[in-house]
């Protein structure tokens, strides 16, 4: 537990991470979650991270390779209630520590949301540079394109994302993961469009990730 000027990060269940998916988060969907924290303020919940396997195999096999996609985590949810300034830093790297170690965790920032990363940024994220945006067969119901619908006539737009990857463990784990990875260590990217004001490069009504 992690406890500074009246926050503090716990674990939460499944179910109370519900509200903050469906209802604030862009995408109205629940990914695959293995580990969920919450952000509490005094005791009110005020935001929720989550981390799960990620909808890719390759991708898990494609960044450090197959003797270490077993240990590949997506931080896949990221949201907040009123976006107060550092509160995103803060639960970042706090949940971190409450992962298991050794661990590669990988995130996105969505351009078509105009998010650059800037939280990863802030907590030490590696950039590996940006997708190709590409098209995906729809899936049921608004769900990913893994569960779609068999039609290749229907077709759904994946936009362009920023990936970063954390490498989480003791110094040495870190050493020998680091050479493992097979993607680029590039800048960081920066935000263009300066009309888009936000605290963190976040929307203001919650971090939508």
């Amino acid at each position: 537990m992690e406890l500074i000027n009246n926050y503090k990060i716990l674990p939460i269940k499944y179910n109370d991470t519900k509200p903050f998916i469906l209802d604030i988060h862009y995408a109205k969907r629940l990914p695959s979650i293995s580990y969920s924290f919450g952000l509490f303020f005094y005791d009110d919940l005020v935001g929720i991270i989550t981390y799960g396997t990620p909808a890719s195999n390759s991708l898990c096999k494609g960044i450090a390779g197959e003797e270490n996609k077993k240990i590949v985590l997506e931080l896949n949810r990221l949201v907040l209630k009123n976006n107060i300034k550092n509160e995103a830093s803060f639960l970042v790297g706090n949940s971190l520590k409450l992962l298991k170690k050794p661990k590669i965790i990988v995130s996105y920032a969505d351009t078509k949301q105009n998010h650059t990363g800037y939280v990863y940024q802030a907590t030490n994220f590696l950039f590996t540079g940006t997708t190709k945006p590409r098209t995906d067969m729809a899936g049921k119901n608004g769900k990913h394109s893994r569960h779609h619908l068999g039609d290749k006539t229907k077709r759904v737009i994946r936009s362009a994302k920023h990936r970063y990857i954390y490498i989480l463990g003791n110094k040495k784990d870190k050493k020998n993961l680091l050479k493992k990875i097979n993607y680029p260590i590039l800048d960081y990217p920066k935000f263009q469009n300066k009309n888009y004001i936000t605290n963190t490069n976040i929307q203001t009504q919650g971090i939508l990730i």
